[in-house]
């Protein structure tokens, strides 16, 4: 079975078992989480669009931090520098069941 999630405002393609990093989560590790918004489900073949559908899963890895991002602005012959920098963070879940 196959279903589009929406997870803080993103969509994501999931199948059960399936392990994947979405935007951080206010959970511990080893909670089990519950999405409702589920946007299409398919069940090999039979395709259906906003049911009652829920996407059960448990948190792998509460915080895991993305890569570094730099923002470098400059002026030329002006001597502005500003250079600020992030790490996006994430959860890490595994998905249990689509049902």
């Amino acid at each position: 079975m196959l279903a589009i999630v929406k997870i803080a405002g993103q969509q994501f393609k999931v199948q059960a078992g399936d392990s994947l990093y979405v935007p951080h989560l206010e959970s511990k590790t080893g909670d089990k989480v519950e999405f409702k918004e589920v946007l299409f489900t398919d069940n090999s073949g039979a395709i259906s669009y906003g049911d009652n559908v829920t996407v059960k899963a448990e948190v792998l890895r509460s915080l895991v931090q993305g890569d570094k991002v730099i923002a470098f602005k400059m002026k030329r012959r002006k001597g502005f520098r500003k250079k600020h920098g992030h790490r996006t963070h994430y959860t890490k879940i595994k998905i249990e069941s689509i049902a």
